[in-house]
C-alpha cells in the first residue's frame, strides 16, 4: 500500500503538468491561510469591540505567536523538504525518521519557550512594547495564547510534511476545522458568556489543540506516506543537525518576524495606543492580502523539493516561473482592491477615528509596495526547497529583519509617524531587489536538461510490467 503511494505521488509530482499540478496543490494551502487569516482577523475584530487598549493587546502578542511559528517552521519546513527530497530518492524510511523527529523537536521547544513566558509574563508583555492601558489585556489574552503555544508549533511540523507530500488538502481540512472554530467561540466565549478578552483567548486556545488533533489524525490513520511513531525518532547529532539546518531560514524568518513586531510596538509606543491598534490592523490586514500569495508559492514548495531531489531540473525552472507570474497578477489585483477600500477595513475593525486616520495611511502604503512581495517569497521558498538553507536563510531575514528594521528605526527618527508606516513598503522594494542576482546565479547553474535516475527506471519498469499483462 505504501508503494502504490510513492508511485501515485511519483505520478503526480514529476508527470503531471506544472500549469496544473501547482495550482492544484496551491488551492487547498490558500484556503488554509485565508482561514487561519480570517480567524486572526476575527479575534481583532471582536476584540477591538472591547476597545482601542484590548485592540492594541493583539498586536503585543502577534510577537509571541510568532515566536511559537518559527519553532514550528523550523522544524516543519527542515523536515518536510528533506522528505520530499527522500521521497523523490525513493527512501521511505529515511522519511518516517525526519518526520518523527521534526514533530519531537518542535514539542520540546515550544514548551522549553512556553514555561518561562508564562513565569515572567508580565515583565515579558512590557518588553514587547506594552503600555500600561494595555497591559490587563495583554496578560490576560497572552496566557491562553501562551499556553497554547506547542499545539502551534506541532501543527505547523504536521501540516508542513503533509505539503512537501503533495497533501495540501489533508493539511487544510485541519487547519480550516481549528480556524472556524475559532470564529464560532469568540462572540459566544466573548459576548454570550461575557468573558471578554478572557474568551477570544480561550477560543484560540481549544482551536489551536482541536487543529494539532486533527492534524495528528491524518498521520495516525494511515492516509500519509510518512508515518509518525516514536520507534522513528532519531536525535542522532547528523540527523537534528540536517532537519535544525535546513529549517533555519524559517527560523530566521519568524525570529525576524517576532523581534519586527516587538521594535514596532516600541516604536508606536510614543503615538500611543491608537497607534499601536493601527499599525496591528494594517498588519493582519496585509497578511490576510498577502496570505494568498504565500498559499500559491507553498504550492510550488513540494514540486521543487520532490523534482531537485528526482533531478527534474526542467520542471523546478518551470515551476519557478509559472508560480512567479500566478503570484505576481493575484497579489497585483488584491493590492489595488485593497488600496482603493483601506478606509472601510480599517473602520470595519476599529471606528475609533485616530486609529481609522493611521491605519488607512498605513495600509495604503502597503499596498503600493505589495507587488514588489512576490519575487522575494519565491525566491526564498525556492531555494529553502532545494535545501540551499544559507542562502535561503540570508534571504528570508531580509523583509522582516536586514531590511525591515533599519527602515523602521531611520524612517522612524526622520518622519516621525509617517516613517512607521512607509518602513514595511520600503523594505520589500530592497527585499526583491537583493533576491534578483542570487535568483539569476542559481538558474545560471542549474542543470537545463533532466537526469534518468534509478527511481524512473523502476517506475518505468512497473508500467512496462502492467502493460505486458
Amino acid at each position: 500500500m505504501n508503494k502504490d503511494k510513492q508511485w501515485r505521488q511519483y505520478e503526480k509530482l514529476v508527470l503531471t503538468p506544472v500549469n496544473k499540478l501547482i495550482p492544484k496543490l496551491a488551492i487547498p494551502t490558500v484556503i488554509s491561510m485565508m482561514i487561519t487569516m480570517i480567524y486572526n482577523l476575527a479575534d481583532a475584530f471582536f476584540v477591538g469591540k472591547i476597545g482601542t487598549s484590548a485592540a492594541a493587546a493583539i498586536g503585543i502578542l502577534m510577537s509571541v505567536q510568532a515566536v511559537f511559528q518559527a519553532i514550528g517552521f523550523m522544524c516543519g519546513h527542515g523536515s518536510g523538504s528533506i522528505i520530499s527530497g527522500r521521497l523523490g530518492q525513493g527512501d521511505t524510511e529515511g522519511a518516517n525518521a525526519t518526520g518523527s523527529t521534526g514533530f519531537a523537536l518542535s514539542a520540546i521547544f515550544s514548551i522549553a519557550v512556553m514555561i518561562p513566558e508564562l513565569i515572567f509574563i508580565k515583565p515579558f508583555m512590557l518588553l514587547l512594547g506594552s503600555t500600561e492601558t494595555i497591559l490587563p489585556y495583554a496578560v490576560i489574552y497572552g496566557y491562553y495564547i501562551i499556553i497554547s503555544g506547542p499545539a502551534l508549533s506541532m501543527s505547523c511540523v504536521l501540516n508542513n510534511v503533509l505539503r512537501y507530500e503533495g497533501r495540501a488538502a489533508l493539511a487544510m481540512v485541519g487547519l480550516v476545522s481549528g480556524g472556524v472554530l475559532n470564529i464560532i467561540g469568540d462572540p459566544i466565549l466573548m459576548f454570550g458568556l461575557d468573558m471578554g478578552i478572557h474568551g477570544a483567548g480561550l477560543s484560540t486556545a481549544i482551536s489551536q489543540y482541536v487543529s494539532l488533533f486533527l492534524l495528528l489524525y491524518m498521520y495516525l490513520s494511515g492516509r500519509t506516506i510518512t508515518k509518525l511513531s516514536v520507534k522513528n525518532i532519531s536525535f542522532s547529532a547528523r540527523n537534528v543537525f540536517h532537519i535544525l539546518s535546513n529549517g533555519l531560514p524559517s527560523l530566521c524568518r519568524q525570529v525576524l518576524n517576532s523581534l519586527s513586531s516587538m521594535t514596532l510596538n516600541i516604536c508606536a509606543n510614543p503615538y500611543g495606543d491608537a497607534a499601536i491598534a493601527a499599525m496591528t490592523i494594517t498588519g493582519r490586514v496585509n497578511m490576510f492580502v498577502g496570505s494568498v500569495m504565500i498559499g500559491i508559492m507553498q504550492g510550488f514548495q513540494p514540486v521543487s523539493a520532490y523534482n531537485y531531489g528526482a533531478r527534474k531540473y526542467k520542471r523546478v525552472r518551470d515551476g519557478f516561473n509559472f508560480t512567479f507570474k500566478a503570484g505576481q497578477l493575484v497579489l497585483t489585483v488584491l493590492a489595488i482592491i485593497t488600496f482603493i477600500f483601506a478606509r472601510p477595513i480599517i473602520t470595519f475593525f476599529r471606528d475609533d477615528p485616530e486609529v481609522i486616520e493611521i491605519g488607512t495611511m498605513a495600509l495604503r502604503f502597503q499596498c503600493l509596495a505589495m507587488i514588489m512581495q512576490p519575487f522575494g517569497v519565491v525566491s526564498n521558498m525556492t531555494f529553502q526547497s532545494i535545501g540551499k538553507s544559507a542562502t535561503a536563510s540570508f534571504l528570508g531575514s531580509l523583509r522582516s529583519g536586514l531590511c525591515y528594521l533599519p527602515a523602521l528605526l531611520i524612517l522612524q527618527h526622520f518622519l516621525g509617524l509617517t516613517g512607521i508606516e512607509l518602513a514595511q513598503p520600503v523594505a520589500d522594494i530592497l527585499t526583491s531587489v537583493i533576491c534578483i542576482p542570487f535568483v539569476v546565479k542559481f538558474f545560471m547553474r542549474l542543470p537545463k536538461e533532466d537526469v534518468i535516475t534509478d527511481l524512473d527506471r523502476r517506475y518505468m519498469g512497473i508500467q512496462e510490467n502492467s502493460n505486458d499483462k
